[in-house]
């Protein structure tokens, strides 16, 4: 079957190719009969407009991309949520990307969203430094970043108090008197774990005990498997050197950590207290509901977003904006019984 093209739809309705060019890119410049009169002939002739050929006339697309460190992750999938429903209402289509955590892997995305002209990135990278966002910068790419942030903010970012997020969560285990207490993954390639890494010392030090131990495990992820691997390796030390508490950097890990406790007989919270980050909808749910630090997933997302079409908006005249949200430590069976929770 032959392509319809604009030529064809100016034929059917009687019109120049510029007037079918303005209702689809301008129709408020063309009179409301003259409108429908092409409106119709597009419908008759199943004329699809070629997106491709238009954003390389403009120089973008309104295409906008979200790039994520775990697409599986349900914390990802909220931003998600919120970028695209910001999106929607300007016009413009997001898709998502997975970098997977692997930094190789991220910079080769974001080439080949630079070569498809999309309107803009929201990005939670592994590397906040990589020289490529000095390069967009520099070429007019706006870029946002979700739930990270650089040192010199030369992006806006939507971003959570994550040091915050960390001493809440120690203070909490050291309320309920615990003191032999290990943070568990990630690495320090990640703004999000070191920060939280630096509440958790923080929470230590300001606690001002002599006894107090803490204890950082380094994990390849932030999955489920990882945390499950936490839990071979706690169950496997004798009772008189395991941890009393564990405050996992991601809920995932958290997840993962209970089950095998719980396949090891080991009592959540009487034998070992557990803490997650990012209050996913299955920290709530899960067979002993997690403790969590609660991140506002899906306004991030729209935040976010909101930023980037501001910037696309704004032009050379865009002032870079930081906005920051605060974590909620949201109490449940995983560090204290039902009983206790206030």
């Amino acid at each position: 079957m032959a392509v319809v093209r604009i030529k064809h739809v100016a034929q059917r309705a009687g019109v120049s190719t510029g007037t079918v060019s303005n209702v689809l890119n301008q129709p408020d410049l063309v009179a409301s009969t003259t409108r429908q009169r092409v409106l119709d002939a597009i419908e008759e002739l199943g004329f699809i407009r070629n997106e491709s050929a238009r954003a390389l006339r403009a120089g973008s697309s309104r295409i906008v991309a979200l790039v994520v460190l775990d697409a599986t992750n349900p914390f990802f999938a909220d931003i998600a949520r919120g970028a695209e429903q910001a999106a929607d209402q300007h016009g413009s289509l997001l898709i998502v990307s997975d970098t997977h955590g692997d930094p190789k892997r991220e910079r080769r995305i974001l080439e080949q969203l630079e070569e498809q002209r999309v309107q803009g990135i929201l990005i939670t990278p592994v590397n906040a430094e990589d020289p490529f966002f000095t390069r967009a910068r520099q070429r007019k790419i706006p870029v946002v970043f979700v739930d990270s942030r650089q040192e010199h903010h030369q992006h806006c970012a939507a971003a959570v108090e994550d040091v915050l997020g960390g001493r809440l969560a120690v203070d909490h285990l050291l309320a309920r008197g615990h003191r032999r207490i290990w943070v568990a993954g990630g690495d320090d390639r990640l703004r999000q774990v070191r920060e939280r890494r630096e509440g958790a010392r923080q929470a230590s030090i300001s606690a001002s005990l002599t006894d107090i131990t803490i204890t950082t495990l380094d994990t390849t992820e932030l999955s489920i498997s990882a945390g499950r691997e936490i839990g071979t390796q706690l169950v496997r030390q004798s009772t008189a050197d395991r941890p009393t508490a564990v405050f996992c950097v991601n809920d995932l890990l958290a997840l993962g950590l209970m089950q095998e406790l719980q396949k090891a007989n080991v009592k959540i919270p009487d034998d070992i207290a557990v803490v997650g980050y990012d209050d996913i909808e299955f920290a709530s749910g899960a067979l002993t509901p997690l403790t969590s630090l609660r991140q506002p997933s899906f306004e991030l997302g729209r935040t976010a977003a909101e930023l980037l079409f501001a910037e696309i908006a704004d032009g050379d005249h865009h002032a870079h904006r930081q906005v920051t949200f605060q974590p909620v430590l949201m109490l449940r069976d995983s560090t204290q019984p039902t009983g206790l929770l206030r």
